[in-house]
């Protein structure tokens, strides 16, 4: 009942060389079609997006760790994975122009307060979608936004128009508040004479 087979925990049921290729293979495989699926698969901007995220991860296991349900598989197969996004990591730190072939550039949704309908439907992005993203960045609404970009790792970042609301209303308040001032001044003048 508590006995363990440290044969089948640890022994690999797989070569060690097509341990280490089949992490490499799916990892080149996903990157090449995560870079054509385009940067909205990698926002997570729905449940479908998600669901699609998730099924990947289960379809690709098989693939990764083959006919071997061992620990050392697992391991071998995970440090695998690790250690080949850190070479491409570091390989693009030092190519930034690879880097950004690889990558991709950002793309403009919203530039100078009008929304790029060619670019939200290249992405895939509905305006619902848009709105969702600009209400968790602390928008009300895409009128105070001048504009947006959705980054090759699928972030969508917002710049506010300026001055935002607030300011707006701030700098209306202290010329309110000046024009009071210098009232007061001329009364004060006109009383003292």
């Amino acid at each position: 009942m508590f006995s363990i087979s440290w044969a089948d925990m640890f022994v690999l049921g797989v070569p060690i060389l097509e341990k280490i290729l089949r992490p490499v293979f799916v990892y080149i495989f996903l990157v090449i079609g995560l870079r054509i699926a385009g940067k909205r698969g990698l926002a997570s901007l729905n449940s479908f997006d998600l669901v699609v995220l998730l099924c990947i991860s289960n379809t690709v296991q098989n693939a990764i760790i083959g006919n071997d349900n061992s620990v050392s598989g697992g391991i071998l197969g995970a440090a695998t994975l690790l250690l080949v996004n850190y070479a491409v990591v570091r390989f693009c730190f030092k190519y930034p122009k690879l880097d950004e072939i690889a990558e991709g550039a950002a793309t403009a949704l919203i530039e100078n307060g009008k929304i790029i309908e060619a670019n939200l439907q290249k992405e895939l992005i509905t305006h619902g979608e848009l709105l969702a993203a600009a209400h968790k960045q602390g928008f009300a609404s895409i009128d105070e936004v001048e504009s947006c970009e959705i980054e090759p790792g699928g972030a969508l970042t917002f710049i506010t128009k300026k001055p935002t609301p607030e300011e707006k209303h701030e700098s209306e308040v202290m010329a309110k508040l000046e024009a009071i001032t210098q009232q007061l001044a001329e009364m004060r003048t006109k009383l003292e004479i």
